[in-house]
């Protein structure tokens, strides 16, 4: 048994799974502490099927904690940026497009120090301890206590990054280091961009993995825990604790893994309706597509590893107005259950639309007998073609893709949309990201630049494949189970050497204690 949550910011879904056979699911509200209602979501499906806690495998849990907390910006640590660039890299600062609020809430200082590498190694200037080393007073006397260092091409040279961690963590013990090669991609500003987030947020992982972990051990479940990552993959605690950027964006990819599973559809678009907006990606062998272009997280500019999804304010708590009908983006969110007219509230939602055409059973049904047959088709017809146009926008050929319907404000949508054809719902679509999150593998990625000499191509590309298998397994998955399920190779015309970057994937499942 293993159980998978997946926390929201309205509502917190549990599911309990006997290898892919759901035993239970619940749908609890989420609370402002988060662990009472994931212990409470335990409690619930003790209720809903009784199960020894000592026969539970694993825990696995998706969480909003993290990308919350940057775009409140509530909650982050104060925060230095250290680029190896000089002489080069200096006409931009780090951070020099954030949005100002966010800057003051890390208390943002910066540093440019000498070093960074040419793509092919080649130091562009050589490490000065001495400057850094006054960097690093400068970080102590100001009370810095997380640190980002991104140097120049890092992700085919780390040596620079790895000294300056060494000389800050002799000077400073007690502050939190992020290391850019380990987070971002080839791209320095939004490669430094991700490492400054994750840098900022390294105080709140640990209290917050400290919460999960108690609230889990406090319901008598002794099984490992892991947190959902971004890519469709699992994360221990302590990886969670050094990269909790890695969870951003995990709630959609969990759904849409949790598609892939219900439907048994591999290839699809998937459509997740939550209380706000609807989610759309596409799964390609799975796994949800990556976004390949720089991905912009509470207005910044970041480069790692991102499912590519469109959101569009369409949900259950989508207000429903005007003349044409227009449904969202304004939402009731956590308010429906105050504001809807199905709970007597004086708003008109598309939960109250579902309602009234027979969709849904939420709420009192009579309290929308007194809508107008029009409006109702109208708002519905507005919700399908809307969402169809977010499918017709992520598709990237020519073939259709089946749609699969996930998340509870997914009764909004019709039996078919538009050329895509028949709507796939399958049983358990209302719990679909709790499922993902708890069916999640083990991953390992690879993505470098690669200088290749002539003849050579196969051997490297076998390198990197065997690289990303390794740290499948190195992360905890079953080596006999781990496949390479995406490989990229992008030849760099305007570099010299037949430059090429190389991006590997491997997967395999999570490697259970007996």
């Amino acid at each position: 048994m293993r159980i998978g949550i997946d926390v929201g910011g309205t509502n917190t879904d549990a599911v309990l799974l006997d290898g892919t056979k759901v035993l239970a699911a619940v749908k609890m509200s989420t609370t402002s502490d988060v662990t009472s209602g994931i212990v409470a979501a335990i409690d619930g499906l003790q209720q809903q099927h009784a199960f020894d806690p000592a026969g539970v495998r694993a825990v696995m849990i998706g969480t909003t904690h993290f990308i919350n907390a940057l775009i409140e910006a509530r909650r982050l640590a104060p925060t230095a940026a250290v680029r190896l660039s000089l002489p080069a890299g200096a006409s931009l600062p780090p951070m020099v497009d954030w949005p100002q609020r966010l800057v003051d809430a890390v208390s943002g200082r910066s540093y440019l120090c000498h070093g960074g590498h040419e793509f092919d190694g080649r130091h562009i200037a050589e490490l000065d301890e001495a400057e850094l080393r006054k960097a690093i007073d400068d970080m102590g006397r100001n009370g810095v206590r997380s640190v980002a260092i991104t140097s120049v091409f890092s992700p085919v040279n780390h040596d620079f990054e790895q000294r300056a961690a060494e000389l800050i963590a002799a000077e400073l013990p007690d502050v939190a280091i992020s290391l850019s090669h380990e987070i971002g991609r080839i791209g320095l500003l939004e490669r430094e961009n991700a490492t400054v987030i994750n840098a900022a947020l390294r105080e709140l992982a640990a209290n917050i993995v400290d919460g999960l972990a108690a609230s889990v051990t406090g319901a008598g479940i002794t099984a490992p825990l892991y947190l959902s990552q971004n890519d469709g993959t699992l994360m221990d605690v302590d990886f969670a604790r050094r990269y909790p950027v890695a969870t951003f964006a995990s709630g959609p990819t969990n759904s849409m893994r949790g598609a892939a599973v219900l439907s048994g559809l591999d290839t699809c678009a998937v459509i997740d309706v939550g209380g706000t907006t609807s989610d759309v990606g596409v799964l390609n062998q799975g796994f949800p597509r990556e976004a390949t272009t720089a991905v912009s997280v509470a207005g910044i500019r970041t480069n790692f590893r991102m499912p590519d999804v469109l959101s569009i304010g369409i949900g259950g708590g989508s207000l429903v107005h005007g003349e044409p009908v227009a449904v969202g983006p304004e939402s009731v969110g956590y308010q429906l259950t105050s504001k809807a007219l199905v709970f007597g509230g004086d708003t008109l939602t598309a939960t109250d639309i579902a309602v009234a055409a027979g969709r849904a059973e939420i709420g009192d049904p009579s309290l929308v007998k007194h809508l107008d047959g029009g409006l109702v088709r109208a708002a519905l017809e507005r919700i399908a073609a809307d969402n169809a146009d977010a499918v017709e926008r992520m598709r990237t050929s020519a073939e259709p893709l089946p749609v699969v319907a996930v998340g509870g404000g997914s009764v909004l949508l019709p039996d078919e949309l538009g050329d895509a054809g028949a709507v796939h719902r399958p049983e358990n679509y209302a719990v679909a990201n709790a499922i993902g999150a708890a069916i999640a593998q083990i991953g390992g990625e690879v993505d470098r630049v690669y200088a290749i000499e002539p003849g050579r191509r196969e051997s490297v590309v076998d390198d990197a494949k065997q690289e990303a298998v390794d740290r499948a397994v190195s992360a905890g998955a079953s080596p006999s189970t781990v496949d390479i399920v995406d490989f990229d190779e992008v030849p760099i015309p305007y570099l010299p050497g037949n430059a090429t970057r190389i991006r590997v994937k491997a997967v395999g499942d999570l490697q259970l204690e007996a």
